[in-house]
């Protein structure tokens, strides 16, 4: 279900940040009063899963953030945004995701740059760029399985949920 309101967070058993915009969705955060009740669902252990801008909103460190842009920081990691380019340079690729092979796409994607310690890599590019990781409850990923019709990272999701409950 679509989040507008802190009161639909209760009803969730896990919560994606989807890709977009990144800096939309930090004034969207602000605007719908989400920011603080996002951050106690996460800090109550949820399970949180965050694609591409999704990513973004969760690090801690943004480092070439647009004026006005605040992360949720709740991720220790830094991101670079469209670190791939425009959206004319969109690609997909095959990597393995948690050691289980996967096809997915990047499109205006953040990388990782920074991993902070406690964060678990789950998938990097063959050049050893960190394109989806791990902190306890918080699943990123730079990346869109879902365009893919990929089924396994949303999987792996479905499962940190199940272990939470």
């Amino acid at each position: 279900m679509e989040v507008r309101k802190a009161t639909e967070l209760e009803k969730l058993d896990g919560l994606v940040l989807p890709g977009g915009e990144s800096t939309t969705i930090s004034k969207l955060l602000d605007i719908f009063d989400l920011r603080n009740p996002i951050l106690d669902f996460i800090s109550a252990g949820n399970a949180v899963f965050g694609t591409c801008a999704g990513m973004i909103t969760l690090a801690k460190e943004v480092i070439d953030s647009a004026s006005g842009q605040q992360s949720l920081g709740v991720l220790d990691i830094s991101v670079r945004r469209n670190a791939f380019g425009s959206q004319l340079d969109s690609f997909e690729q095959s990597l393995d995701f948690d050691n289980v092979p996967v096809n997915v796409a990047f499109i205006r994607a953040p990388i990782v740059e920074r991993v902070g310690d406690g964060v678990q890599v789950l998938a990097s590019l063959d050049d050893g760029r960190v394109v989806a990781v791990r902190q306890n409850n918080i699943l990123a990923t730079a990346f869109h399985p879902e365009i893919t019709g990929e089924t396994q990272v949303h999987d792996y999701f479905l499962e940190m949920i199940r272990l939470h409950k």
